[in-house]
C-alpha cells in the first residue's frame, strides 16, 4: 500500500502515464502544480472539522477519493472543451462552472491543472464559500471566482461546461437548473460511479437530454467503477 507521503505524486504519475492529455496539461503547467495541490489538501484538512467539507479525516482517503478522483477525468474534460471551442471565432478561455462546489471539488483541482480556463465555483452555503474564497486567495488562483448563491439564482447561459460531483442521483429539477446556466452549446460533466446505476438514473431524464454518454475513467489506488456522465441539452449541437 502506498504511504500518505507518496500517494499523491505516485497517483499523478499514473494519470500522466494513462492519459496523454493529462501529461500535456501538467507538462505545460510549470513547477508549482504539486505544491498547489499540497496546499489545497492542507487547507481542507485544516478546516474540515469546522466546516464539514469532506466526509473523511483520513489523508489517504482524501487524496484518493477526492483529489485524484477530481483529476482523473481531466483529459476527457480537456478533449470535450477542445471540441466545444473548435469553431469559436475568438480565442477566449472557456468558462466552466462547478455546481454545488462544496469544498471546491472538482473545481479547484481542475482549475489547478487547467489554468487557462476560467472556473466559477457555485455554492450556496456561507461557511463553504468562505473556505473557497480563502483557498482562492491562499493559492493565488486568478482563474477562479466564487459565487454564493443557489443554482436557480445564477445568471443563465454563461458556461460552456458545468461540472457536478455528488453522490446523490440527478433528478429533473436539478438537471433543469444546471442546463439553465449552460451556454446554448454547453454540456454537463457529472462525476458518477457504476454504469448500471447511471443507466437506471437516466431513464427518467432522457426526455430532457439531447444525448448522454458515460465515459469510464480510472482513479489510481481506487478499486471502484467511475464514469464521467456527459450530458447535452436538446438544443445543443455537440458530437461525442
Amino acid at each position: 500500500m502506498k504511504t500518505d507521503e507518496n500517494i499523491l505524486t505516485d497517483g499523478i504519475q499514473v494519470l500522466r502515464k494513462n492519459d496523454e492529455d493529462i501529461e500535456r496539461l501538467i507538462s505545460s503547467h510549470g513547477g508549482d502544480f504539486f505544491s498547489l495541490l499540497d496546499r489545497y489538501i492542507s487547507e481542507i484538512e485544516l478546516f474540515n472539522s469546522a466546516y464539514g467539507l469532506v466526509g473523511t479525516s483520513d489523508r489517504r482517503e482524501l487524496i484518493v477519493k477526492h483529489i485524484l478522483d477530481s483529476l482523473a477525468p481531466a483529459g476527457i474534460i480537456s478533449r470535450l472543451l477542445a471540441e466545444l471551442c473548435a469553431n469559436d471565432s475568438e480565442v477566449n478561455p472557456p468558462h466552466i462552472a462547478d455546481a454545488g462546489s462544496g469544498a471546491g471539488l472538482p473545481g479547484i483541482p481542475l482549475s489547478i491543472i487547467m489554468p487557462r480556463c476560467d472556473f466559477t465555483l457555485i455554492e450556496r452555503m456561507n461557511r463553504r464559500t468562505g473556505f473557497l474564497w480563502n483557498v482562492k486567495a491562499s493559492l493565488n488562483l486568478s482563474n477562479v471566482s466564487v459565487e454564493e448563491t443557489e443554482l436557480e439564482k445564477t445568471a443563465p447561459g454563461r458556461f460552456r461546461l458545468v461540472t457536478f460531483r455528488a453522490f446523490k442521483p440527478l433528478e429533473p429539477k436539478l438537471l433543469k437548473s444546471i442546463f439553465r446556466i449552460c451556454a446554448d452549446d454547453g454540456i454537463i460533466a457529472a462525476y458518477k460511479g457504476r454504469l448500471e446505476k447511471i443507466k437506471k438514473e437516466m431513464l427518467s431524464l432522457e426526455k430532457l437530454c439531447g444525448k448522454w454518454e458515460a465515459i469510464s475513467y480510472a482513479v489510481p489506488f481506487l478499486d471502484e467503477e467511475r464514469h464521467l456522465l456527459v450530458i447535452k441539452p436538446l438544443s445543443a449541437n455537440i458530437r461525442f
